[in-house]
């Protein structure tokens, strides 16, 4: 069996009132829930199935994490 690591990025929609996560470079990725908890329960199963779907070459092509910035702009 082979492990993976993926960073995913988090929102809050402020509007629906849940946190949204989506795993950049995984297609399909993407899941939302209430609590972070939950959040972390369902991001987790989305990634498993996405990998599920990947073929060896797919899975082999998937992007390297390297980091995260933030960028301030001022409009």
């Amino acid at each position: 069996m082979k492990h993976y690591q993926f960073s995913a990025q988090i929102e809050r929609d402020k509007e629906a009132g849940v946190y949204v996560a989506y795993v950049p470079g995984l297609p399909g990725a993407h899941t939302q829930a209430k609590s972070l908890d939950e959040l972390q329960v369902n991001i987790k199963e989305v990634i498993e199935l996405c990998l599920e779907e990947l073929s060896d070459e797919e899975l082999a092509a998937l992007p390297e994490f390297v980091g995260v910035q933030q960028i301030m702009v001022d409009v």
